[in-house]
């Protein structure tokens, strides 16, 4: 069967290796050190995997490594349709055949995009890095990339780099407005400008192609991400016999995000609607809507798991522009967009990341646990002009004092007043400068 794709293979390696490198907005994506492993870049359908992976190869390009030793090859292409896993060989046959000069004695890079297309493409990658002198970047948009089936037959070999929709850095700059200098350099003006841009970040959202569209256009753009995804990541994918629940199911978690969801209290509520489901096809439903990368649901945090298992989950979608999808109201939720948007940032730093229930009472919208060990509880609040609001917030974070003595307590707001007294211990963030670098020191 090789011989009908060798003249294709070969020709799109020829095609891939002579065409001139496109112009992408760098994107901020942490990548493993680890040597020996294939890097699966994984996301959310349309998030920029494809050009993040030409952007790996542009700047390996940039650091010295010549075109005939960097390989961009995407298998979503009709003509290799009925390619088999056996067939893959002709790949790294025609590659070196190319370029023999390259086998064993020096490294070379593929980038193989939508190789899940392929069934069983997993031994063929792990059968690459045992016998090659080749680095491996694979990617794809479907979430099989993520299923225990690979991850068993990978065996450890593959390190996983999640690619999300931009950043509100990455959409600054992707505009021409990144800050050139430090945040604490920044002029009063400059400030404004960015409050104004983050504004319109939380309106509009990350997703590269939405970027500078007019309203009617991005909302139909980003209606048919969300129908794809729900389609062929999940309903085909699955076999899933309900669809309907599942849509049902979409509108209640991405029409209150950042909210509070009960799979109990949604399988009560189907019920008296004369809607047979079972509360595990629930859970396998919710399960789905978190590998397609559609949204992310942040525990309790505590140490009991029964706790956790028992007390709702808060629900936030992946890109805050498609909050405006299903908010019934019609009116903008800004501050729980803003809360999302600390969230995202929070998954970008490799936080693990719940909510909090103070014994006063109170809700601590996040508990990060860092990589680095650190802990941060942070609150999220959009406007902190009323008193009220300010007091509410502040006796939040300090009823956590019992549960993490040693925390680091921020308060990230896009709106406060001009001089605040707080308590000591507890840090005040602008939130334009926060989501820039979350690791800069709290406001003077």
């Amino acid at each position: 069967m090789q011989s009908q794709f060798r003249a294709i293979v070969r020709q799109k390696i020829l095609d891939s290796q002579a065409a001139t490198l496109p112009t992408l907005t760098p994107r901020d994506v942490w990548l493993p050190a680890v040597q020996g492993k294939a890097l699966a870049v994984i996301g959310m359908r349309r998030a920029g995997k494809t050009s993040f992976l030409w952007q790996q190869l542009a700047q390996r390009h940039s650091q010295g490594a010549p075109r005939e030793a960097l390989l961009y090859f995407s298998f979503e292409d009709e003509r290799l349709a009925d390619l088999k896993a056996s067939d893959l060989d002709v790949l790294v046959d025609e590659y070196y055949r190319l370029h023999p000069e390259w086998r064993d004695a020096q490294r070379c890079t593929f980038f193989l995009d939508e190789i899940q297309t392929i069934t069983g493409w997993e031994l063929f990658v792990r059968r690459l890095l045992d016998t090659e002198n080749i680095e491996l970047f694979i990617s794809g948009s479907s979430a099989k990339l993520l299923s225990r089936e690979v991850a068993t037959s990978m065996r450890g070999r593959a390190l996983e780099a999640v690619v999300t929709p931009f950043s509100f850095r990455e959409a600054l700059r992707h505009a021409g407005q990144e800050p050139l200098k430090p945040t604490d350099r920044l002029t009063k003006a400059e400030h404004s400008k960015l409050e104004h841009a983050l504004l319109g970040y939380l309106s509009t959202g990350g997703f590269p192609e939405a970027q500078q569209l007019d309203t009617r256009s991005r909302i139909e753009l980003l209606r048919n991400y969300v129908d794809v995804v729900l389609l062929r990541d999940i309903i085909e994918r699955h076999n899933l016999q309900q669809p309907q629940v599942l849509r049902w199911l979409v509108q209640q978690l991405l029409g209150n995000a950042a909210g509070a969801f009960s799979i109990n209290k949604f399988h009560g509520d189907l019920k008296s609607r004369g809607v047979a489901i079972g509360k595990d096809s629930l859970h396998q439903m919710l399960a789905h809507l978190e590998d397609s990368f559609l949204l992310t649901s942040v525990e309790l945090a505590s140490d009991s798991v029964r706790r956790r298992q028992v007390n709702p989950r808060k629900i936030y979608p992946v890109d805050t522009g498609l909050m405006a999808l299903f908010e019934l109201s019609g009116k903008p939720n800004t501050g729980h967009a803003l809360e999302t948007a600390v969230l995202h940032e929070l998954q970008r730093l490799g936080a693990s990341t719940g909510y909090v229930h103070t014994p006063g009472g109170y809700e601590v919208d996040f508990c990060a646990q860092l990589p680095q060990g650190e802990t941060w509880l942070v609150q999220v609040c959009l406007d902190l002009t009323d008193p009220e609001t300010l007091q509410r917030e502040v006796r939040a974070l300090q009823d956590t004092q019992t549960l993490w003595p040693q925390a680091r307590r921020m308060l990230i707001s896009l709106t406060s007043p001009a001089v605040l007294a707080l308590p000591q211990g507890i840090e005040l963030h602008r939130a334009t400068t926060w989501l820039l670098n979350p690791l800069t020191a709290p406001t003077p």
